[in-house]
C-alpha cells in the first residue's frame, strides 16, 4: 500500500516518536565502508503491510519501528550467514603485500578491529551468543578454523585458532569494547540505519515472510531522493519479539544485494554460562591492547607458557589519517551526504610522486580520472560507496554517484 505521503503533521509527529524511539534501539555500530553513510539517512512514512504468508495482523510502520525500539531481547544464540558484495577491484598481490607489511609491523592477527574486517567483502558464517548487556560471543567460522571475539565483563577477547594467537583489551565502563567496533547481525546494522531519521525516506511494511523458523514482517527503507547509490533497505522483524532477523540493502544500480546478513537459525534461550568463559590455551602468544592504545611498551601477558609480544596501533600513518578526519564537513543532506576532509597527502595518495611512489600509482590506476572547478582528481568506486580523492589531498566520500560527488566538490569549493 502506498505511503502516506500527503499528511505533513501526521509525519512530523511520528518522526518525533521515532527519534525518541531509536535511543534504546541504537545499541550497536555498523562497520563504515558498508552503510555508515547509509546510517546518517533514515527517515519514517507510515504504512499498512500487504497480506502475505504467515498470516500476521497488519501493522504500520511506525509500530514496527516502535516495536524495534521496544525489543528487549537479552538472550539468544544462533547462526548468522553474512554476505558483503562491494564490487571492490581485484588487487592481486597487492592485498597480501599490505596484510603481510602490517604484520611485520607488529600488529596482532587477532586484534578485531583488523580482522573482522574481513566482512566487508565475500559469504561468511558467525556463530553468535548474548547473554544481556555484559555477556556477548562472535565466532567467525573459516575453513576449519574458528575466530571469536568474547566480551565477558570489562574482559574483550579474542583467539585467532589458526595462528594461536589470542588479543585482549578491558572497557572501563563495561560497554564491551571491540564488540562496540565491528558488529554484524541483522540488529546490529538495523539500528544503525534506524539512528537518524529526516524527510528524505519512505519507509514501509512490504507483506510477511518466515525467517530462521520465526514469523517476521517486512520492513522497506528506499530513498527519496536521486543521486545516491543505495535502492532499499530490506529488514525482516521478529513478529513476536521485534529482533531484527534479517538485513539486505540492494544498490539502486541492480543485481545482487550489496549486504545481506541473516539468522539461518535462531534461540531465545539463555546460552550455557561456559559460552563466555575464556582462558588463554597453553602456549598462545597474547597481546594486550591496553598497552598497544597507551604505546606503554609493557610486556604483554601470557598464556599458560605463552609468548608475549609489544602492540602496536595498527598499520603505519594510521595518526596521520586520524588528523585529516578532524576537519571532516559533512555536505548535503539525506541519502546525499557526502562526507569531505583534507587526507594532508597532497594527492601522494593517486599521483605516484616522490610520496606516493609505485603504490600511489598503483592506486591511482584503478580509479576514474576526472575535473572541475576543483581542479583534478580520482574517483574510486564501489557498487555502494564511492570516493573522489583530488589532485590536492581533499577526499569526498558517500553513497552517491561519481556525478554527485564531482558537483559537492565543485560546490564545497
Amino acid at each position: 500500500m502506498a505511503p502516506y505521503a500527503s499528511d505533513d503533521s501526521r509525519d512530523a509527529e511520528e518522526t518525533d516518536d521515532l527519534r525518541a524511539g531509536r535511543r534504546k534501539a541504537a545499541r550497536y555500530v555498523v562497520p563504515v565502508a558498508v552503510v555508515g553513510v547509509a546510517a546518517a539517512t533514515i527517515g519514517l512514512v507510515p504504512a499498512l503491510a500487504d497480506s502475505g504468508d504467515p498470516d500476521l495482523p497488519k501493522i504500520t510502520a511506525q509500530q514496527l519501528i516502535d516495536k524495534i525500539a521496544a525489543s528487549d531481547v537479552q538472550q539468544l544464540s544462533g547462526t548468522v550467514r553474512i554476505s558483503t558484495d562491494l564490487g571492490l577491484p581485484d588487487l592481486g598481490g597487492l592485498a597480501d603485500s599490505l596484510t603481510s607489511g602490517a604484520a611485520s609491523g607488529g600488529g596482532a592477527s587477532a586484534d578485531p578491529s583488523s580482522r573482522l574486517t574481513e566482512l566487508a567483502s565475500g559469504t561468511h558464517t558467525l556463530r553468535v551468543a548474548a547473554d544481556g548487556p555484559d555477556k556477548q560471543k562472535v565466532s567467525l567460522l573459516e575453513n576449519a578454523a574458528e575466530y571469536s571475539v568474547i566480551h565477558h565483563g570489562k574482559d574483550v577477547w579474542a583467539y585467532d585458532s589458526k595462528s594461536d594467537e589470542v588479543y585482549h583489551s578491558t572497557a572501563a565502563d563495561g560497554s564491551g569494547g571491540a564488540k562496540d567496533e565491528v558488529p554484524a547481525t541483522p540488529k546490529d546494522l538495523t539500528d544503525e540505519a534506524l539512528k537518524s531519521v529526516d524527510d528524505t525516506t519512505s519507509v514501509t511494511v512490504d507483506g510477511t515472510e518466515r525467517v530462521a523458523g520465526r514469523d517476521a514482517y517486512k520492513l522497506v527503507i528506499k530513498p527519496k531522493q536521486s543521486g545516491t547509490t543505495v535502492g532499499a533497505i530490506s529488514v525482516a522483524v521478529d513478529a513476536k519479539t521485534g529482533q531484527p532477523l534479517k538485513f539486505t540493502l540492494t544498490p539502486a544500480s541492480g543485481g545482487a544485494a550489496v549486504v545481506d546478513a541473516g539468522f539461518v537459525k535462531i534461540s531465545y534461550a539463555e546460552p550455557a554460562a561456559s559460552t563466555f568463559s575464556f582462558t588463554p590455551p597453553k602456549g598462545a602468544k597474547v597481546t594486550e591492547g591496553d598497552d598497544s592504545a597507551s604505546g606503554s611498551g609493557k610486556s604483554d601477558k601470557d598464556g599458560k607458557d605463552g609468548k608475549g609480544t609489544k602492540g602496536t596501533d595498527g598499520a603505519p600513518g594510521s595518526g596521520d589519517l586520524a588528523e585529516g578526519l578532524d576537519g571532516l564537513t559533512v555536505l548535503g543532506k539525506g541519502w546525499n551526504s557526502v562526507a569531505t576532509f583534507d587526507s594532508g597527502s597532497g594527492g601522494a595518495l593517486t599521483s605516484g610522486g616522490d610520496t606516493g611512489g609505485d603504490l600511489g600509482g598503483l592506486i591511482g590506476s584503478y580509479g576514474d580520472q576526472v575535473s572541475g572547478t576543483f581542479g583534478k582528481g580520482t574517483v574510486f568506486s564501489t557498487r555502494l560507496v564511492n570516493a573522489l580523492v583530488t589532485d590536492d589531498g581533499k577526499i569526498y566520500v558517500g553513497a552517491v554517484t561519481k556525478d554527485a560527488l564531482v558537483k559537492a566538490a565543485e560546490t564545497h569549493r
